[in-house]
């Protein structure tokens, strides 16, 4: 659990952090972060937007697994954290990466879906044109974004 909160808080790992971390979470070029002791988090901002509404019934709850508590089956998130952090995994027989995005125009393609189910990626493109790193990048041609998306 540690190894993810300090991903978390790394300004070079999201693209927007969900932790707020103090202390040393370890730098860009390779450098550790300190023990768990030495360390204290918190939650971001646009994190807590993740559980805003959590007492209002927008989701529904399911039993923990050994029934004493009762946990979100979602979290009634209130932006897109999947698409604007993006995501790196593996499991079995299956793999992923997805990179991250600028929150203001993963909001206008996210509407411009909602409004119209049946966008071409093209015209998606036009206000999604492509990934939005942490650390800045130079993307030479349009035509991969365009195969991925």
């Amino acid at each position: 659990i540690y190894e993810a909160m300090v991903r978390m808080a790394q300004w070079w790992s999201y693209r927007y952090m969900l932790v707020d971390g103090h202390g040393n979470f370890g730098s860009m070029d390779g450098d550790s972060a300190a023990a768990q002791r030495y360390t204290e988090a918190r939650m971001s901002k646009i994190a807590l937007e993740m559980l805003r509404d959590i007492n209002k019934n927008t989701v529904d709850f399911v039993d923990n697994y050994d029934a004493n508590e009762r946990e979100p089956l979602v979290l009634p998130a209130r932006f897109p954290n999947l698409l604007v952090n993006g995501a790196t995994g593996i499991a079995v027989g299956m793999a992923t990466n997805i990179p991250p995005h600028n929150l203001g125009e993963t909001i206008d393609a996210v509407k411009l879906v909602m409004d119209n189910p049946e966008v071409t990626t093209k015209d998606l493109m036009e206000v999604l044109p492509g990934p939005d790193f942490p650390t800045g990048a130079l993307v030479m041609g349009k035509s991969g974004i365009h195969k991925a998306y």
